[in-house]
């Protein structure tokens, strides 16, 4: 592969990384994303992941929740408000997701806000409990 082709496709992947950045909160696919850039799904899967070390899917999944856990500090909406607006249509599936990545329960993370467990500034909460991803979602 020359180099001015491994360029081009770093370029459609940062495109692509940018949008599920951007949408997170609307429905994506990677299918969806696949086509944006003129790429087939598996082969944005396999580079994506190659150049970032996880899934359009679950760069998208880590997004959405990095986003509930900043609404729910933010403390002024429900579980259920937050989990449509982060772009899920199911409350079971963002719960399932948010307490793999997160470690806890949606409810259980706002419980220990509540507790003060988490008060520290925005800025390291942000970087300390950013969801860390212990096996693949996909």
């Amino acid at each position: 592969m020359s180099r001015a082709h491994q360029l081009e496709q770093l370029r459609r992947l940062r495109r692509v990384r940018d949008r599920i950045d951007r949408e997170f909160d609307r429905p994506l696919d990677v299918e969806d994303l696949a086509a944006g850039v003129h790429m087939s799904a598996g082969h944005l899967s396999r580079r994506f992941r190659a150049a970032y070390g996880e899934s359009p899917y679950s760069y998208l999944m880590t997004r959405r929740i990095e986003r509930a856990m900043s609404l729910i500090r933010r403390g002024d909406l429900s579980i259920t408000d937050i989990c449509f607006q982060v772009g899920f249509s199911s409350l079971g599936t963002f719960s399932t997701r948010f307490s793999q990545l997160v470690g806890m329960s949606p409810r259980a993370y706002r419980d220990a806000l509540a507790d003060g467990e988490h008060d520290l500034p925005t800025f390291i909460v942000k970087n300390v409990l950013r969801p860390v991803r212990n096996r693949e979602v996909d």
